[in-house]
């Protein structure tokens, strides 16, 4: 008797060193379950709605579209970005009843921005949505999965080029399954860059944007495009077809998906005054390497933008815009560029 109790007493002190307050309890399981948890079902969840959500822009692309505006005349909205939202989340929601979501209508209809620990999906139902508009054959779906505000994956899906792209923390970067890779280049006289101009058209912002360019091209670079859709812009960076990209003013919906992608292909991803990157700042450097990326940062100015948890966007209104189509050509009344 008396050896077992002393067992018996060895036994509770050897489990007491993995005692701790019943107050911790909960945080110390979540803390352990969100490192161990492999996200891929999530992802692969997101890439099959993603594909649904594709095909409902495809039909959209080439009807007639009402449109609306949202802050400026420059910044529009259709019905069926709406649409694609509400049919992302819903699905969504439907499968993981406690995640939450950051997606562009929701906040421009008035819901406030904010990003938490838990599990949240940013979204962007048609990054592009002036592209959409003129049937400019660029929109994609954006898609990024965070956990304590760490982007896990991101998918972005170029829907009449039928790219999808996607990139899981660690996993590296894909296009249509096939591993992708940022081009490499170091030396920012023989890149291509990629920028946006936005909707910001107040005279101070002009003017900085249009000094930008002037400064990077008189570095020299080879030259400076845009494609209409931020996701878009730096998912060819990711692919090498371009080496840098620069914005100034996008969201936080625009890019937390293709920053990953950017970083997962091996490219660079930092502020516009070279500080860490931060997708509530509006502001993005995203490149080949850390030379250009930094170069770049030395040469550009930002302008003053909200950040994009201190927003508090009014509900979209009606406009007199309408976009229609017959077989051959689009008839439009009034004219805009959305901010990506």
């Amino acid at each position: 008797m008396l050896c077992l109790a002393i067992f018996l007493e060895e036994l509770h002190s050897s489990f007491s060193i993995f005692a701790f307050p019943a107050s911790d309890f909960s945080s110390q399981i979540l803390q352990r379950t969100s490192i161990m948890t492999d996200w891929t079902e999530c992802m692969n969840y997101g890439i099959h709605i993603a594909r649904e959500a594709r095909e409902a822009i495809l039909h959209a692309f080439r009807i007639k579209k009402a449109v609306m505006l949202k802050s400026s005349p420059a910044d529009l909205v259709t019905e069926t970005d709406q649409r694609v939202e509400k049919m992302l989340i819903s699905a969504i929601h439907e499968k993981y009843p406690l995640h939450k979501f950051i997606g562009e209508e929701s906040v421009a209809a008035g819901e406030q921005l904010i990003l938490t620990d838990s599990p949240t999906w940013i979204i962007d139902p048609i990054d592009g949505t002036t592209n959409f508009v003129h049937r400019f054959p660029f929109v994609a779906i954006s898609i990024a999965f965070t956990v304590k505000k760490q982007t896990e994956f991101g998918i972005v899906y170029s829907c009449v080029e039928d790219r999808l792209y996607s990139a899981q923390r660690g996993r590296g970067a894909f296009c249509n399954d096939i591993p992708i890779t940022t081009s490499g280049q170091e030396d920012i006289t023989k890149s291509l860059l990629v920028t946006e101009i936005g909707s910001e058209r107040d005279e101070l912002a002009l003017s900085i944007m249009t000094s930008n360019l002037h400064r990077l091209l008189e570095i020299p670079i080879h030259g400076i495009r845009a494609v209409g859709t931020a996701a878009v812009d730096m998912c060819l960076i990711a692919t090498g077809g371009a080496d840098a990209y620069y914005h100034i003013g996008m969201h936080c919906w625009d890019i937390a998906a293709s920053a990953l992608i950017v970083c997962e292909a091996g490219g660079v991803v930092i502020d516009t005054n070279g500080s860490e990157f931060d997708m509530m700042a509006r502001r993005v450097i995203a490149a080949s390497s850390s030379s250009v990326a930094h170069r770049i940062s030395q040469v550009i100015r930002a302008f003053p933008c909200q950040r994009d948890d201190e927003l508090h966007a009014p509900p979209p209104k009606k406009s007199t815009i309408d976009h229609t189509t017959d077989s051959n050509k689009v008839h439009k009344t009034g004219s805009g560029q959305r901010r990506l």
